[in-house]
């Protein structure tokens, strides 16, 4: 029979490994009535805290596996999410303003002008042609859209060629008339914002505009003959800054600069700007600009 330590040191070690511990040991009878109720409080303290342990543990489970449910609930949101907003887009490119409306919807996207137009401008997945189309739309509320699509572009410091570069890479342009005038002018007002000075006017930057985008054309279409020269260029473009001649110097490296790199024109499918100015349906339209 061991003594009371020893079986102190049995019940401890038998608390260090629970799994030792088969069935509550009868108490020996040769204790004193004090060492047998020493040895019941430390029996029933192991049983209390083995019972705390084993909670501990329940409980640590429980919030594991809520955790685990958590993350792929979150997983399954963001799936549904992107699959959600990849239908938005092809449903965009089929018809831009079912495929807003579908997104708003879903609430994948807020309904006003600064959300669409950030949606518009990072176009990840969007047919260029198809944010043209929505871009140049006359209701009040893509007009809007519009003018907040083009405060996003940064002209500052870049000269008109070079900032007609950034903006025609962004959408492609469409082919009806008012749309292209639309869309224009909402770029020759920003630009100015951002280059104060350059110009007299917002009308200057704005013929000008349309001048580059004649001389490329110009230039660079293999039907157009007679390519105009720099001189002519320069003569073609007098008098537009309020009355006042623009700086030969400017007008000269606008030509070069065009001369040497054309215009790229997303998703060129043969219906590029080459085409956009020579319809013949705005052939008057054109002129009149070109007045």
């Amino acid at each position: 029979m061991g003594t009371v330590s020893e079986l102190c040191a049995s019940s401890f070690q038998a608390f260090l490994c629970p799994s030792t511990l088969v069935a509550t040991k009868p108490v020996p009878s040769d204790l004193t009535p004090e060492e047998c109720q020493e040895l019941e409080n430390i029996r029933r303290r192991k049983q209390e805290l083995l019972a705390d342990i084993q909670r501990l543990k329940d409980e640590i489970a429980e919030v594991t596996n809520e955790i685990e449910n958590l993350g792929s609930t979150e997983e399954r949101k963001t799936m549904q999410r992107n699959k959600q907003v990849a239908m938005g887009r092809k449903k965009f490119n089929m018809d831009p303003k079912k495929g807003i409306q579908f997104l708003i919807e879903n609430d994948l996207l807020k309904n006003t002008r600064d959300d669409i137009a950030q949606f518009l401008y990072k176009g990840e997945g969007l047919n260029k042609t198809a944010i043209g189309d929505y871009l140049g739309e006359r209701d009040d509320f893509n007009i809007q859209v519009l003018h907040s699509f083009v405060e996003l572009h940064e002209f500052t410091d870049l000269n008109l060629v070079q900032a007609l570069r950034q903006f025609l890479w962004s959408f492609r342009l469409p082919g009806e008339a008012q749309k292209i005038d639309r869309m224009m002018e909402a770029f020759a007002q920003r630009y100015c914002q951002c280059n104060p000075g350059v110009f007299q006017s917002t009308d200057t930057c704005y013929v000008l505009s349309f001048a580059i985008i004649m001389l490329n054309t110009s230039l660079h279409n293999p039907n157009v003959k007679d390519k105009p020269t720099v001189e002519r260029f320069i003569a073609m473009n007098r008098g537009i800054n309020d009355g006042g001649d623009l700086p030969e110097e400017l007008l000269r490296n606008l030509y070069e600069s065009i001369k040497n790199e054309p215009f790229k024109i997303p998703e060129d499918d043969g219906n590029d700007l080459t085409h956009t100015f020579f319809n013949p349906d705005r052939e008057g339209w054109l002129l009149k600009l070109g007045e």
